[in-house]
């Protein structure tokens, strides 16, 4: 997969022409992209800061090219994004499958979730991977220099019991019961805010759209397990009959 056609698909669409021609101020902040590697369920986003409007427009550009204008969670101007990157979206899972080899993580990338911003003028990667055998493992790449600044590997269950969406969403409406513990959302695990620094609106919002985006792999991994439970139960029963039929004889 590359990220060249879908800038093409979108600057040829009339969507984004009637978009430009209104908003000439925008550009482009960020690439939001989905990487589904057993569904093959892809989803590719673009995203414009309007200054004039002071928001964010969001490009879908699967099937025919969709626009959201959506608010700003903060005051602060997104840094401007050059598109033209040098690691392409078919690239992500072998970068990432080479680091996890070097850090002695086996499990198989069922799927990637890829941001891609400037960050402190740097042009970053943000993986989310959801792994087989309910893994999950965070990475920051830098896309000049193909290298991984960060990895770090978690559970996926013990993520979801960490974070409630429903106490997020509060926050993000401003109210709302605080984490259990008083702890901080773990916005940090996912990406988005750094380690040891009070996550912003926007980190929440990024990390509700994260987990959006976790649940259904979750609901899918769980019915894998369940499959995979009762196939040892039967397994185990058929060998507790053989074994009672043996001792018979």
């Amino acid at each position: 997969m590359k990220i060249k056609p879908y800038l093409t698909k979108l600057n040829d669409s009339q969507t984004f022409k009637n978009f430009s021609k209104e908003y000439n101020d925008a550009f482009v902040v960020a690439g939001f992209f989905v990487l589904d590697f057993e569904s093959k369920k892809n989803m590719h986003q673009i995203d414009y800061y309007v200054p004039s409007k002071k928001k964010i427009a969001a490009f879908n550009l699967d099937e025919k090219v969709n626009m959201q204008m959506l608010d700003m969670l903060n005051s602060k101007v997104p840094e401007k994004l050059d598109m033209n990157t040098q690691i392409d979206l078919d690239q992500l899972y072998g970068i990432l499958e080479d680091e996890m080899k070097n850090r002695s993580i086996t499990a198989d990338i069922k799927k990637i979730i890829a941001i891609i911003q400037n960050i402190d003028g740097k042009r970053i990667w943000n993986l989310s991977c959801i792994l087989s055998g309910m893994g999950l493992v965070n990475a920051h790449v830098e896309d000049s220099s193909r290298t991984v600044l960060k990895m770090e590997k978690h559970s996926l269950m013990d993520l979801i019991k960490r974070v409630n969406p429903a106490d997020l969403k509060a926050q993000l409406n401003g109210g709302g019961a605080a984490p259990q513990d008083g702890a901080q959302p773990q916005v940090q695990v996912l990406g988005g805010a750094k380690p040891g620094v009070k996550p912003t609106k926007k980190d929440i919002a990024m990390q509700i759209k994260r987990l959006d985006a976790l649940e259904g792999a979750l609901e899918k991994e769980k019915e894998a397990l369940r499959k995979e439970e009762a196939k040892i139960s039967k397994v185990a029963s058929k060998v507790k009959s053989n074994s009672s039929k043996s001792k018979k004889k």
